[in-house]
């Protein structure tokens, strides 16, 4: 089987977040998918087979499945819309989290997403004790998402990160308006092997929508300002939904040439 390292949400090689890609004609026991993913160590690892006229795909990290994964969607779909399919412009994907589509939008690459209710919540002692810094405001939806005073406290931040799994939500993201971007964000995710997330999309389905409302605007330009960095044009669509583009390069292509089930 061969197996892609793509970075997504950037164009530059060791930057932006990797993610393998595996397309197989079958899948694969529940125990390969999640040995394979741990082998690689990366943050996702996503898997993909055909089914009918659309694609399954499914995520996983070097500890467990995940429900949804906007960077390795978006790698999955560079991987099958350069090698698999080139005459194509979209694909379509069955998955956990619904039907998702991604689509080609010049040198970018669109991801359909869902988007997430958030419901304000108040700012605690134990959230300033956890990041670090104290939030202006705080939102839970999938992730706990809370808004600092600038920019500069984003970048700053050094989070305990025992105490961040003690606060609600599945991520723990930290944003503020930007000088650059209309806002910079981290995600923080130390239920995983990697404690900081470099480029979060499904965190994105919140932040970006948060932003676009406050801002009165229908286009975000985001920057997630983690150590590798990447940038996201995200764009709320109505309906629940959220248009996230980015774009995306191939690092490496290697094969699996152990005996797998």
């Amino acid at each position: 089987m061969k197996q892609y390292i793509i970075d997504a949400f950037t164009d530059k090689p060791f930057h932006g977040n990797p993610a393998a890609v595996l397309v197989t004609d079958r899948w694969l026991s529940d125990e390969t998918m999640q040995a394979i993913a741990s082998e690689n160590n990366l943050a996702e690892t996503a898997f993909v087979v055909r089914e009918g006229e659309q694609y399954r795909i499914r995520w996983f990290t070097p500890m467990t499945e995940e429900a949804l994964c906007g960077h390795a969607t978006l790698a999955a779909s560079f991987v099958l819309l350069t090698f698999f399919e080139p005459d194509a412009d979209a694909v379509q994907y069955s998955s956990c989290s619904g039907d998702l589509s991604v689509r080609r939008v010049g040198d970018l690459f669109e991801l359909n997403f869902p988007t997430y209710e958030l419901k304000e919540i108040p700012v605690t002692d134990e959230m300033e004790r956890a990041f670090g810094a104290r939030p202006k405001r705080a939102f839970l939806g999938l992730d706990l998402n809370c808004v600092f005073a600038d920019e500069e406290t984003v970048r700053m931040l050094t989070p305990d990160y025992a105490l961040l799994k003690q606060l609600p939500g599945r991520i723990w993201n930290a944003t503020a308006k930007g000088r650059e971007y209309d806002c910079v964000s981290r995600s923080f995710t130390p239920e995983v092997t990697v404690p900081e997330d470099p480029v979060c999309g499904s965190a994105h389905c919140q932040i970006a929508d948060y932003w676009a409302k406050t801002l009165g605007k229908k286009t975000i330009r985001a920057y997630q300002a983690s150590a590798r960095g990447g940038e996201l044009i995200c764009e709320p669509l109505g309906g629940g939904r959220i248009a996230l583009r980015g774009k995306a390069v191939l690092v490496a292509k290697s094969e699996i040439v152990v005996l797998v089930s």
